[in-house]
C-alpha cells in the first residue's frame, strides 16, 4: 500500500473518481421500480420497504462505521464498505427474485453506501486544508450526484439490452473498480490518538452539544427524506402521469427526466454551496426549505393534470431540493469540533439517512391508505413530505446554526 503523501487536489480527484464507480449503481432499483413491481406482483408499500432498506441499514451502520474513522484508518473502513456494495449489486442481480431476496441484498449495498459515503468525505476532511475544505465538500457530493443521476437512465438503457439482472452485475463491477483505486492510490493515515479527556469514542453527546454543527444535520433528516422520496418514486409518479394522461409516444421517458432532474440538482448544489459562502449559509439553506415546501406541496396535485406539466415540477422541485444539499453537509462537517468529525459526519449520516428510510415509506403508505395510485393519492402523498419539511424549517430557524468562517454573516 501506498505511503506517499498526496496533493491536496490530487487526493480530492481520485476520492471523487472513486464515488463516482461506486454510486453508478445506486439509481438501477428505483429506475426499474415500475416493472419490477409488476414483475413480483409488489404493493407500493413493498416497494417502498425495498427502496427503504437501503437507508435504514445505512442508518444503522453508519454510527458505527463512520465513528471509527476517529480511531482506526479511515481508508480501512472505506475499502470494507466498498466490497459491501460490490455483493450486494451482485447478489441482487444473480440471486433476487422477489421482495425478501430483494429486501435483503439492497440492505447489504445500505451497509455498504455507510461505510463509503461519509467516510469518503472524512479521508478528505483528514487530509485536506480548511481552506480546500468547503469546495471538496461540494466536488465530493457533485461526483456523488453527477454519477446517481447517469445511474438512473443507464439501468433503464442496460436493462433494456442486458436484462436487469446483468445491470446490477455491471453495478458491482463498477464499484470493484473503485475498491481498486483507493486501495492502490490513496495514502493511508492513522488517526492522531484521542487523549482520556476526549471521552469515549461512541459518546455522542459532545456532538449534539454543538448546537451549529446539530442544527445541520437536523436539516439533511428531513432534507435527506425529501430526496429520497423524490428520487425513490420519480420515475413511478411519471410512468402513472404519463399513462393516465395517455401520453406514451414522443415523450421523454421517466428515467431520462429523473436523470436531467439529478444532474442539473447536482449542479444546484454547487452553485448553492457558492451562494452559502457569499449570502451565508443560514440565509441559503433557509431559502431552498421554504421552496422545497411550495413544491412539495403542489407536485402531485398539478403535476398529475399533465406530463409536461409534472416534467417540469420533477425537474423544478429536484433542483430546489439539491439546492442546499452539499451547503448543510459542510456547515455540520465545517462546525465539527476536530477531533470529533468522524463521530459529527456519524450522527449527520445517522439522523440524514434515518429520514431517507422513511421518505419512501412515507410515500408508499401513503398510497396504499388513498387506495392506490391516483391523483389525489399523489398529491396527498407529496404534501405529506411538505408538512415534514415544514417542521425541519421551523426547528432550523430555532436552532440558528453559524455560517462558518469568512462567510457572510460569519
Amino acid at each position: 500500500m501506498p505511503t506517499k503523501t498526496l496533493s491536496g487536489a490530487r487526493l480530492v480527484a481520485i476520492v471523487c473518481a472513486a464515488q463516482i464507480f461506486v454510486q453508478i449503481g445506486a439509481g438501477f432499483w428505483p429506475a426499474l421500480l415500475p416493472q419490477m413491481m409488476q414483475r413480483w406482483s409488489l404493493s407500493n408499500s413493498e416497494a417502498g420497504w425495498i427502496t427503504a432498506i437501503f437507508f435504514g441499514a445505512y442508518m444503522v451502520a453508519v454510527p458505527v462505521l463512520v465513528t471509527l474513522t476517529d480511531r482506526i484508518d479511515g481508508k480501512r473502513v472505506y475499502l470494507f464498505g466498498v466490497a459491501c456494495t460490490v455483493a450486494g449489486h451482485l447478489m441482487f442481480g444473480l440471486f433476487a427474485d422477489g421482495f425478501w431476496s430483494a429486501f435483503a441484498t439492497r440492505a447489504l449495498a445500505g451497509i455498504g453506501w455507510a461505510g463509503t459515503y461519509m467516510t469518503g468525505l472524512k479521508l478528505l476532511a483528514d487530509q485536506v486544508d480548511s481552506k480546500l475544505m468547503s469546495r471538496a465538500v461540494t466536488g465530493h457530493a457533485a461526483s456523488i450526484g453527477i454519477s446517481g443521476a447517469v445511474s438512473y437512465l443507464l439501468g433503464d438503457v442496460l436493462a433494456d439490452q442486458l436484462g436487469w439482472r446483468w445491470t446490477f452485475v455491471f453495478a458491482a463491477v463498477t464499484a470493484a473498480v473503485a475498491w481498486t483505486m483507493v486501495a492502490l492510490s490513496v495514502p493511508s493515515k492513522p488517526p492522531a490518538p484521542r487523549a482520556k479527556a476526549q471521552g469515549a469514542l461512541f459518546d455522542f453527546r459532545p456532538v449534539v452539544r454543538n448546537r451549529s454543527a446539530f442544527a445541520y444535520s437536523v436539516v439533511y433528516c428531513v432534507h435527506t427524506l425529501e430526496m429520497s422520496a423524490l428520487r425513490g418514486w420519480g420515475v413511478a409518479f411519471l410512468a402513472f402521469v404519463a399513462g393516465s394522461t395517455g401520453v406514451t409516444e414522443g415523450t421523454l421517458s421517466p428515467a431520462l427526466v429523473v436523470t436531467v432532474m439529478a444532474l442539473l440538482g447536482t449542479f444546484a448544489s454547487v452553485l448553492g454551496n457558492e451562494a452559502s459562502i457569499r449570502f451565508g449559509r443560514r440565509r441559503l439553506v433557509a431559502t431552498a426549505m421554504i421552496l422545497s415546501i411550495g413544491f412539495a406541496a403542489i407536485l402531485g396535485f398539478a403535476g398529475s393534470t399533465g406530463y409536461w406539466l409534472a416534467v417540469f415540477l420533477v425537474i423544478a422541485y429536484g433542483i430546489v431540493v439539491w439546492l442546499d444539499s452539499s451547503s448543510v453537509t459542510a456547515g455540520a462537517a465545517g462546525n465539527a469540533e476536530p477531533t470529533r468529525r468522524g463521530a459529527t459526519l456519524a450522527v449527520h449520516s445517522t439522523l440524514g439517512y434515518a429520514g431517507g428510510f422513511v421518505g419512501p415509506l412515507v410515500v408508499g403508505w401513503t398510497l396504499d391508505l388513498a387506495g392506490g395510485m391516483s391523483p389525489m393519492a399523489w398529491g396527498l402523498a407529496f404534501l405529506a413530505v411538505a408538512v415534514l419539511m415544514l417542521i425541519a424549517l421551523a426547528a432550523f430557524l430555532i436552532m440558528r446554526p453559524a455560517n462558518l468562517a469568512g462567510e457572510h454573516g460569519r
